[in-house]
């Protein structure tokens, strides 16, 4: 449904911003170079969003160069240069759609002058001040295996604090992502079905809860769980966050919105 407003009468007087061609951006997406369809929700999905957002691809970054060959130093130069893109495009903060781009946070942060959100582990060091000390944060991520400690410290988590970590499909038997993100094993023209990915995912979470029963709440890694984030809290009744809390916060930040209402 298109809701239509009154122009904001702030905008009285414009100028140019830098050098920036494009006006009213939102959030600057850096894609995987990767062929494989998201559910509304995945952050690769624009579908969704509630705010205008900007795609583009890292040349060469796919799941295979960034996560499983276990050297994402290696596509250093590609994910900058998609963020420097994103910002002259006039994007006012860069994400991206992958938790493993947790690894370039600070290269991001150092090439850029807009607010950068590379991974939703971001969440975490909020979120264990949100639960307290006595309760653990449950990370789930895709491939725990391949989840190292300088992911975590570039996002600021510590690693001797209070957080456990799942791999849905190394792990817990998520293989319905399989189909869409393992370059080892998804067919050709990869796909997945939601009921089958939901089902699998919940399985996961209660397990892992059931073997985590300090866990206070449950922080979503990847891009393609958040779909499925109501589901689980169902079932769990746990805060649940995710790159949808995270891009949520991110645009609120540098578009914040004005409040109408009554006294």
């Amino acid at each position: 449904m298109i809701m239509w407003q009154s122009r904001d009468v702030g905008l009285e007087h414009i100028r140019a911003r830098k050098e920036h061609v494009c006006y009213g951006m939102g959030l600057g997406i850096i894609l995987l170079n990767d062929a494989y369809p998201g559910f509304p929700g995945d952050v690769r999905n624009a579908s969704a969003f509630l705010y205008p957002v900007q795609y583009q691809i890292a040349e060469g970054v796919t799941n295979k160069t960034l996560v499983y060959d276990k050297n994402p130093g290696q596509c250093r130069d590609s994910v900058i240069a998609a963020a420097r893109h994103l910002e002259r495009m006039g994007c006012r903060a860069i994400a991206a759609e992958c938790g493993y781009f947790a690894f370039f946070q600070k290269d991001v942060v150092e090439a850029v002058d807009v607010p950068v959100f590379m991974s939703s582990l971001l969440q975490v060091p909020m979120i264990q001040r949100v639960i307290g000390h006595k309760k653990k944060v449950g990370i789930v991520c895709a491939q725990k295996q391949f989840l190292s400690a300088a992911h975590l410290e570039n996002v600021g988590i510590d690693p001797d604090s209070n957080y456990v970590i799942a791999g849905s499909q190394d792990e817990y038997g998520v293989f319905e992502f399989d189909n869409l993100w393992n370059p080892n094993v998804r067919p050709t023209v990869p796909e997945a079905y939601y009921t089958k990915a939901s089902e699998q995912l919940v399985d996961c979470c209660r397990r892992f809860v059931e073997k985590e029963p300090t866990i206070g709440a449950i922080m979503l890694e990847c891009t393609g769980m958040q779909p499925f984030a109501r589901a689980i809290q169902r079932e769990l009744d746990l805060p649940v966050f995710s790159w949808g809390t995270l891009l949520d916060y991110a645009y609120s930040v540098v578009a914040h919105r004005d409040y109408y209402g009554h006294v």
